[in-house]
């Protein structure tokens, strides 16, 4: 992404202007690029430098600064613009390649960790012939996911934990050893990392790696298959790890599919979740996020083409969603966009409503109402805890809907099931935004854990 700000006239820097701020300061520590032209005829070279810095190696954004007399100034010359940027890509060193080929080839238990660099890196053509030839169990992280499509057999999702403790060769296509993967302390103290990575720098961060492949990934993934002989067993159906991650993945699956029938209520996230899923098109386009609303929402929803998933990825941070979402409705013109929100989060850019309506894009919004952060209290307990409220608690049943009707979209309230599944086929057959307040379990007046990231 490029973005370009306007500033105050370079003639008022100092004193106090209108708005003035150090932009390019500000913005440097979070872009890969970030200028001012020092003149009108220094716009094409900046311009050009900043669309370069944008796309070449790892994606990220570039900041151009233009101040007031730029902007309204005249070149007393021409000015040739700047060339389209080609960024080059590169294939990982081939000893490289055939030390990695040679660790997979003696693997009795390899995994394909997919990660969202693979999705940036448009790898999904070259991961999956790499899965169909190599037939290693793969996990995608929670933006892979649709880089091989999760119905695949291959697909250890269902059993995570035991896939990423049994493996003994582990290949990071596109993905971050970070706090998605728990730092690699879940991984098997003697198992061999191969990590493929556009980005140097990438390499060993929290875990050693046994190879490192630097190259922009499709190549890469392109050289290491075509290396590879063939599966890793000669019968994959008959390896230990495959059957064993199966035998985990039906054990979970069937608690899964218990809360996702329970006829409780209110509503879990799971049962709320389970009737918003089995109603979605096949190309939705689906933005999430919030706390629970995030983290469970990854295990439910699936994906079969890439680039679908969106949710706040690394950074974690709230207030993302209808943002992701107008982009993404922009961008994916003949699909649905349907964002799942939990309160809490949707609070922080609910008013881009009115921005979603003013552009007509029809999206579908669904607010997890719990009320409160992680845990809410119902009307009962939140009045005899009303002198000291936790500060996760929200004011219960909050009337989101009412804010889409205000703004002049379509708003339901729903309670039950039958009423969400009855909401969320109305909203998709509608050209117009709809919004689905949907009341679920509070969670009562449970402790956070503040370490969960450590264990």
């Amino acid at each position: 992404m490029v973005l370009i700000g306007g500033a105050c006239e370079t003639t008022l820097e100092g004193a106090g202007a209108f708005q003035e701020f150090r932009q390019v300061e500000m913005c440097r520590p979070y872009t890969k690029y970030s200028a001012r032209p020092a003149t009108i005829g220094h716009i094409p070279a900046v311009v050009e430098r900043a669309f370069t810095s944008a796309v070449a190696g790892r994606p990220g954004a570039s900041y151009i600064d233009l101040p007031a007399d730029i902007i309204q100034g005249q070149a007393p010359l021409a000015v040739d613009p700047a060339p389209r940027f080609a960024p080059a890509v590169g294939m990982a060193d081939p000893v490289a390649v055939a030390r990695a080929v040679e660790l997979l080839a003696r693997a009795k238990s390899p995994l394909l960790v997919v990660g969202k660099g693979a999705a940036y890196a448009r790898a999904e053509e070259q991961i999956r012939a790499l899965v169909d030839k190599y037939q290693a169990p793969f996990l995608p992280t929670p933006m892979g996911k649709g880089v091989v499509p999760d119905d695949h057999p291959r697909n250890a999702s269902s059993a995570r934990s035991a896939a990423l403790s049994g493996a003994d060769v582990i290949v990071l296509l596109g993905a971050r050893v970070n706090w998605l993967l728990h730092f690699g302390r879940r991984f098997s103290p003697t198992a061999k990392l191969i990590q493929i990575d556009v980005c140097p720098e990438e390499m060993g961060v929290n875990v050693p790696v046994a190879v490192g492949l630097v190259g922009h990934l499709p190549l890469v993934v392109q050289q290491l298959t075509d290396s590879l002989a063939g599966p890793f067993v000669a019968d994959p159906e008959e390896s230990e790890f495959v059957k064993s991650l199966a035998a985990h993945g039906r054990k979970n699956s069937e608690k899964q599919n218990e809360r996702y029938l329970s006829d409780e209520l209110p509503m879990s996230y799971y049962r709320a979740f389970a009737e918003i899923k089995q109603r979605l098109p096949h190309d939705v386009v689906l933005v999430s996020e919030g706390a629970n609303t995030m983290d469970i929402a990854r295990t439910v929803f699936d994906f079969q083409q890439p680039r679908r998933r969106l949710d706040c990825a690394t950074f974690a941070n709230m207030g993302v969603g209808m943002g992701y979402a107008i982009a993404a409705q922009t961008y994916y013109t003949e699909s649905r966009v349907v964002a799942v929100v939990g309160d809490s989060a949707f609070g922080f850019s609910a008013m881009e409503l009115e921005t979603a309506v003013r552009a007509r894009l029809p999206l579908v919004v669904v607010v997890i109402n719990n009320s409160g952060i992680y845990f809410g209290l119902d009307q009962d307990q939140y009045e005899e805890r009303r002198d000291a409220l936790p500060s996760t608690a929200l004011t219960p049943e909050v009337r989101y809907e009412l804010i889409a009707e205000a703004v002049g979209a379509k708003g339901y309230l729903v309670r039950t099931p039958e009423e969400l599944g009855d909401a969320v086929d109305a909203a998709l057959k509608s050209e117009g935004l709809s919004l689905i307040n949907c009341l679920i379990k509070p969670g009562g007046q449970q402790k956070l854990d503040f370490k969960w990231m450590s264990k």
